[in-house]
């Protein structure tokens, strides 16, 4: 399964685990990375100190690349670009910011660099910037959305007709088929979150990883647009947040509302009520908590059978 993304980060798949806050710790990149993927630690949720101690920990645990994924509003910006260079992590994801920041920077040290968009606009300016490949993110996925609200199924061609560099399609994937379909779009890969959320090595809370399981259709809603668009499944806290969105609340509210550490309580704490619960909306097609290196072989397996299917289909 050789093409551009296989190519640019020496991975067998084209398959990329999203660096997700909360849920992408070492244990995960390095299952991914050894599954013949590329496994992302998550960043955003992470203290510098913390994160060094995750990269090094990742290069014992693989000898596969792997990655880093940086949110460009995180506040000691300084300190893991010094990590970043100091442990010598050769592929980046940017995210949450404008990528000409510190694209240029990390290509002069040799690093790979992704950015992470939600539109045609920011495709292109990443593609400005410099950035070796763009991931395209439609408005199924879970985490922090664009709020154009576009889906994958628009904005991956969209994207692809205005880019030359390679594509990776993230959002509402989790299945070989869904892969297949994104690739048929444009996409020369895929980013894979609330899946690999359900896996036996995601640092996610137990509680956390039952209730992705047992989410179903209609389960999760996009909201807290005024501030920063998520994806949330509908607990307590979403019913909160409904009820004050009835009073047309200031974004000041919202805030006050949200408070802080709300997404650790939840996805790494296990509060299932009071927590802030970041998913996709495919969670309603994930059914079962498995180690990453067999959902990996799973996606890999239903992307085969999805192709041999096509070609036995009468159009």
């Amino acid at each position: 399964m050789q093409n551009k993304i296989t190519e640019l980060f020496k991975i067998k798949y084209p398959i990329i685990q999203a660096g997700m806050v909360w849920v992408s710790g070492y244990k995960l990149a390095a299952a991914v990375s050894n599954a013949g993927g590329l496994g992302l630690i998550g960043a955003g949720s992470m203290y510098p100190d913390v994160l060094r101690e995750h990269i090094q920990k990742c290069k014992k645990a693989t000898n596969k690349p792997f990655g880093v994924n940086i949110p460009l509003f995180y506040p000691d910006m300084d300190e893991i670009l010094k990590i970043i260079i100091e442990e010598q992590v050769k592929i980046v994801f940017t995210s949450a910011g404008n990528p000409k920041l510190y694209t240029t920077f990390f290509k002069a040290n040799g690093i790979k660099v992704v950015h992470v968009v939600s539109s045609v606009k920011f495709a292109l300016k990443s593609q400005e910037a410099g950035v070796d490949a763009i991931v395209a993110e439609g408005f199924e996925a879970g985490g922090h959305n664009g709020r154009e609200e576009s889906t994958t199924l628009t904005l991956i061609p969209m994207v692809k007709e205005q880019i030359h560099i390679p594509l990776i399609a993230a959002g509402g994937i989790a299945t070989g088929r869904g892969m297949l379909a994104a690739m048929v779009l444009g996409a020369d890969g895929v980013q894979i979150g609330s899946r690999f959320v359900a896996s036996e090595e995601s640092s996610a809370h137990q509680n956390f990883k039952d209730i992705v399981v047992a989410t179903q259709d209609g389960g999760t809603d996009l909201v807290l647009k005024e501030i920063t668009p998520v994806r949330l499944i509908k607990n307590k806290f979403y019913d909160q947040l409904q009820a004050l969105y009835q009073q047309h609340p200031s974004t000041e509210q919202l805030k006050n509302l949200l408070g802080r550490a709300r997404a650790k309580k939840g996805m790494f704490e296990g509060d299932m009520d009071e927590g802030e619960l970041e998913i996709g909306q495919i969670a309603g097609l994930i059914h079962k908590i498995m180690p990453a290196q067999d959902i990996v072989n799973e996606i890999v397996a239903s992307f085969e059978s999805a192709k041999n299917d096509l070609k036995n289909m009468n159009f």
